[in-house]
């Protein structure tokens, strides 16, 4: 697993609560927190201000801490991934996220010894995929039925955009 796939599991994690996906800059700011670069560093590489890229590093982590229902910041971001997405990360010699499987320096996360916890990850995303399918049918029956957008979000216990995204998608 690369970087790539955890910003693709932050991605999903933080649509399925607010239908929302991340852009650009927050990519960019999540994959330089883990890699414990100043938001300075990461205001030059990405041509902001850092103040912008402070304002969106915030506004990222507290989106994540009311996901994860903890505290997340630059400084734990790392640990709190590895409890939520069930993988381990570890930084390289130059502060770049790197991972082994079985003991193999490849990318991004580290599994360790057992090949397993690779399939159970391709696992968890088509379970999410899945998930994801079976709410989009029941907010199309909801909506059938005549219910607004906002009783369906009550209902459903989701973000009222989400609702609105799926109207969206439907007229397309």
């Amino acid at each position: 697993m690369d970087i790539k796939e955890v910003l693709e599991f932050i991605d999903e994690t933080i649509f399925n609560k607010t239908g929302k996906h991340l852009n650009d800059l927050q990519r960019k700011v999540i994959e330089g927190a883990l890699n414990h670069q100043k938001y300075a560093d990461i205001a030059d590489h990405n041509g902001k201000s850092e103040g912008h890229v402070k304002d969106i590093g915030y506004e990222v982590l507290q989106l994540l801490s009311n996901i994860f229902d903890e505290p997340v910041s630059k400084y734990n971001l790392q640990s709190v991934l590895e409890r939520k997405g069930n993988f381990n990360l570890s930084l390289g010699e130059q502060g770049n996220i790197n991972s082994s499987v079985n003991g193999h320096v490849i990318g991004c996360v580290n599994f360790g010894n057992d090949e397993s916890n690779n399939n159970s990850n391709k696992n968890k995303v088509k379970t999410t995929r899945r998930r994801k399918s079976k709410e989009i049918t029941k907010i199309k029956k909801l909506k059938a039925k005549g219910l607004s957008d906002e009783d369906i979000a009550d209902i459903l216990e989701v973000n009222l955009e989400l609702i609105k995204a799926i109207e969206i998608e439907e007229s397309d």
